[in-house]
């Protein structure tokens, strides 16, 4: 698994994933073809995180941070957008 994947999927995930695609570089993964369409378009760090358990495993450091930025980026972007629509109202 590459590093600049490993780092870019972590700002950017649907672009990383899309780019690497178009490049034939995707990871190794047991998900099919369509399952890695939806999950790209709906969750894509979910999808990264199937890419690295399955090339690099659970115990890697990557699979980690990528859980912890899933996680927060989880719980906060709700919190961020509802604050912008109570604002317009």
């Amino acid at each position: 698994m590459d590093n600049t994947f490993l780092i870019l999927s972590l700002f950017l995930p649907r672009i990383t994933i899309i780019i690497y695609y178009f490049m034939h570089a995707i990871p190794y993964n047991n998900v099919p073809l369509v399952g890695d369409i939806l999950l790209t378009i709906f969750l894509p760090r979910v999808l990264i995180l199937i890419y690295i358990a399955d090339n690099l495993g659970t115990g890697n450091y990557w699979f980690w941070i990528h859980l912890v930025v899933a996680v927060i980026v989880y719980f906060f972007s709700g919190n961020k957008a509802n604050k912008k629509w109570r604002k317009r109202n």
